[in-house]
């Protein structure tokens, strides 16, 4: 086992892993830019050093800063968390090159996910179901405008580099093909370097459906259910739940066997989340996040493990410490995500907290690094706190979140905690009856 862990990561995610590694007896390095040397993860690990000024280019991102903050301590592994580098292939590479262990899934493998189309060729030759578009990369708009002739509108153009519904575009009918097929590639080209773009067919009420699996690098792995995260804005997730209220436990089983089977064929290494439409039934794969999830805690919550202890256990070379057979469903779970935002518009609201009160109880989990007197920066992502409830059922758990909602003090700054407020009084809500859609049309809505 590891002696000693460097973190690759900031806020809740690296506080995250700080946590895990006491627990397990090994020590934490955390690295910082100069605009979070004040942060709670810096406060927490073992050890702390300065990579960096505040943009994330010149710190989080710098893998020579990483690296020699790994030779200055002696840690022996990096953990990625995610976000920044965790999915970047030429860090792992470079993670290895240097003696150092990557707690992560292999370079290949991650290069095989983070390309869109490849991704999906692979997982289709591994028996996984995927949505009817475009074999490849589609070259020019006549190329375009026959594939989606024989898919059949409407249809989505997307970015094959892409992520977080940039150079992603509809095309309702033939008329607005052009539009869609010019627009994707510019955005893709501006935001990834690359413009190559893909076809799929567009489902109309969908449900986002991801599986969390689990591989041991050799040939094994498990599956432990879906999470629902079809309540997004622009393609971000913004409330996550275990099981899925849609899912039923034959569909469960199935697609799951299908996801685990795939990833032990390949080989995969630690954690891995297989994202899918779900309409009528029927899973559409979409794509493979090759780490560890911001809504993992759903599911460590419904199964009692720690996933980040397995990813740890298994970059060291230990075998998966359950079986499927060991994974059972308890209840259910539901996490928001709380960003530093100002409703209605959500603009970013970095600033400082001057109290900060978590919600506890049964069943009540608050990851967050936030501190009353915490000053946040308005360099990063604007997500600073998950709050987590478990219950012995959806009701209980509806009714768990909304009391925690009502303990939680955020003060000095706004937080988008008032409109899961609003949602937890949504019927379509308290039934689970939602789709990927649902969130945009409510939001458009006239309030009040």
């Amino acid at each position: 086992m590891f002696r000693k862990i460097l973190i690759a990561n900031r806020g809740e995610i690296a506080l995250r892993v700080v946590r895990a590694c006491r627990e397990m007896g090994i020590s934490s390095v955390a690295v910082h830019s100069t605009a979070d040397a004040d942060a709670m993860h810096v406060r927490m690990a073992d050890e702390a050093i300065c990579i960096g000024p505040a943009p994330s280019v010149d710190s989080y991102l710098s893998v020579p800063g990483i690296i020699s903050a790994c030779e200055i301590t002696g840690a022996e592994a990096i953990h990625p968390g995610y976000g920044f580098l965790s999915e970047n292939a030429n860090f792992v590479q470079v993670v290895e090159d240097h003696g150092l262990t990557f707690i992560g899934p292999r370079a290949e493998h991650i290069r095989i996910m983070g390309d869109k189309i490849t991704a999906k060729e692979t997982m289709r030759n591994l028996g996984v179901p995927c949505v009817p578009g475009s074999d490849g990369g589609v070259p020019d708009l006549e190329s375009a405008r026959r594939i989606a002739g024989e898919i059949g509108y409407p249809v989505i153009v997307k970015a094959t580099a892409g992520g977080g519904g940039r150079g992603m575009k509809l095309a309702r009918d033939a008329g607005g093909l052009e539009t869609a097929f010019r627009t994707a590639r510019a955005e893709a080209k501006a935001a990834f370097g690359n413009d190559e773009v893909y076809i799929e067919k567009y489902l109309g009420r969908p449900r986002h459906i991801e599986i969390q699996v689990f591989g041991d690098g050799r040939g094994h792995a498990v599956h432990l259910g879906e999470r629902d995260c079809s309540l997004q804005r622009r393609h971000q997730k913004v409330l996550e739940e275990a099981p899925g209220p849609a899912i039923t436990p034959e569909q469960r089983a199935e697609i799951g066997a299908v996801c685990a089977e795939a990833v032990a064929r390949i080989g995969y290494a630690g954690a891995g989340t297989i994202e899918f439409l779900y309409e009528d039934g029927e899973f559409y794969f979409i794509e493979m996040n090759t780490r560890l999830q911001v809504e993992h805690p759903v599911t460590e919550a419904i199964f009692n493990v720690d996933l980040v202890r397995e990813q740890i256990r298994v970059a060291a070379g230990e075998p998966l410490s359950f079986a499927q057979d060991d994974l059972r469903i308890n209840g259910h779970a539901i996490e928001v995500r709380i960003n530093a935002e100002k409703l209605p518009n959500f603009a970013p609201c970095p600033g400082l907290v001057n109290t900060f009160h978590a919600p506890g109880g049964l069943g009540v989990r608050m990851d967050s690094a936030l501190y009353g007197g915490y000053r946040i920066p308005p360099y990063y992502d604007s997500l600073v706190a998950k709050l987590i409830v478990h219950g012995r059922d959806r009701p209980e758990a509806l009714a768990r979140l909304r009391r925690a909602l009502g303990e939680l003090i955020i003060d000095g700054i706004d937080t988008t905690v008032p409109l899961f407020v609003d949602l937890l009084a949504q019927e379509d809500i308290q039934r689970g009856d939602y789709t990927i859609h649902w969130l945009e049309s409510y939001l458009a809505r006239p309030q009040g």
